[in-house]
């Protein structure tokens, strides 16, 4: 059949999943079924969202859409046929015109939409994650037997495919989150054996939230991580927003990259920008405790490598300016400034600057010149 032989083949490898769910819904029409309405829903593992689902109408197109991660959506699912057929493992089969409105949350949208029929089914996956399909059909006399067998008969091939897509967006879902965009396509590339380097030529900023230890020394550990939360919510936004990358979350401290082009100085104005947007928004926080953070800007060479031992291995960050900007970090507490940067990112960024010396930094043989950056840009 066409539709067996294309979720086994060609939807597999495809770029967008809309794509694949109205191709599907077009072929299962093709073969005589009334389909007016598909789903397609599958967990996600992401910081925000729980869910991703897509909807196929057949007077609207496809859609998508996202669950976030919160209460409401909780008790959305809980009030849902998905969590009876994830429940039961069984199919979910209503006649519209005879089911009560609050059997389901989903009963009073589908009435008003002019369905008939309504089919939800499971798809258990290996991982053990769970995702669900959807049929509707505004037929009067909604699905047939032969409709519904036919369903039965394509559904593993159905299944199968949406494992196989759901289960390449997580695991670059979990490494994205974990480990950044850029080692996250390195490591699905294949770079995976110890002692592999790149190095990315960029602007390098280490944040730093000053007394940290002072301050979550009689905090509970959720108490200290709400905190770490809300100094991140402060400076990895800006940072995303400028085009920078987050490497590394190094207990109170953050790591990012702008890449370079030509000569360097748009990255680091981006990065300068991020900074002061980030310092900005500390600033205006007004929740208790309140704290002060430092951030420190260098260009240079950042080198991402494959370290460890055995089959444990860590896709770290590495190198002479990492280390730089983590001390000049280190510096903004002692010298009570916010912001402070190297000689070399001056240069590119083409600042003045308040000099502050030349600077012995713990780990590094040469003294390295700093130099103070106001908040506000020079007008």
């Amino acid at each position: 059949m066409r539709l067996i032989s294309y979720m086994l083949g060609e939807a597999r490898g495809a770029a967008e999943a809309d794509e694949v769910l109205t191709h599907m819904a077009g072929l299962i029409r093709a073969g005589g079924v009334p389909l007016d309405r598909a789903t397609s829903i599958v967990p996600l593992l992401h910081a925000e969202a729980v869910a991703s689902a897509r909807f196929w109408e057949r007077s609207q197109g496809t859609r998508s859409y996202l669950f976030p991660f919160n209460e409401e959506s909780g008790q959305g699912y809980a009030h849902s046929p998905a969590a009876e057929v994830h429940r039961t493992g069984e199919w979910v089969i209503l006649w519209l015109p005879g089911t009560p409105g609050d059997r389901y949350g989903i009963v009073p949208e589908l009435k008003a939409g002019g369905y008939t029929h309504y089919i939800m089914a499971p798809v258990f996956m290996r991982s053990g994650m769970a995702g669900t399909f959807s049929f509707a059909t505004q037929a009067a006399e909604g699905f047939s037997q032969d409709d519904i067998a036919f369903l039965r008969a394509v559904f593993p091939a159905l299944s199968a495919c949406q494992e196989i897509l759901a289960t390449a967006r997580a695991m670059q879902e979990v490494l994205r989150i974990y480990v950044g965009e850029e080692p996250q396509q390195r490591i699905i590339s294949g770079d995976v054996h110890r002692g592999e380097v790149m190095r990315i030529r960029s602007a390098i900023l280490f944040a730093d939230m000053r007394r940290f230890t002072e301050l979550t020394a009689g905090m509970s550990a959720e108490q200290a991580t709400s905190l770490l939360n809300a100094y991140y919510d402060c400076i990895v936004p800006p940072i995303e927003g400028a085009g920078g990358e987050v490497l590394k979350f190094i207990g109170d401290g953050v790591l990012a990259v702008f890449r370079a082009g030509e000569d360097g100085a748009e990255a680091c104005s981006r990065a300068l920008k991020a900074s002061r947007d980030g310092l900005t928004r500390v600033a205006a926080r007004m929740e208790q405790p309140q704290f002060d953070v430092g951030i420190a800007l260098h260009f240079g060479e950042v080198a991402f490598g494959n370290v460890g031992s055995g089959m444990r291995l860590d896709y770290t960050v590495i190198g002479r300016d990492v280390n730089l900007a983590a001390r000049v970090a280190g510096l903004c507490g002692a010298r009570n400034e916010p912001l402070l940067v190297s000689s070399e990112f001056r240069q590119k960024a083409g600042l003045e600057g308040r000099p502050l010396g030349e600077q012995v930094l713990k780990g590094l043989q040469s003294r390295v010149e700093v130099f103070a950056v106001p908040l506000a840009e020079d007008p």
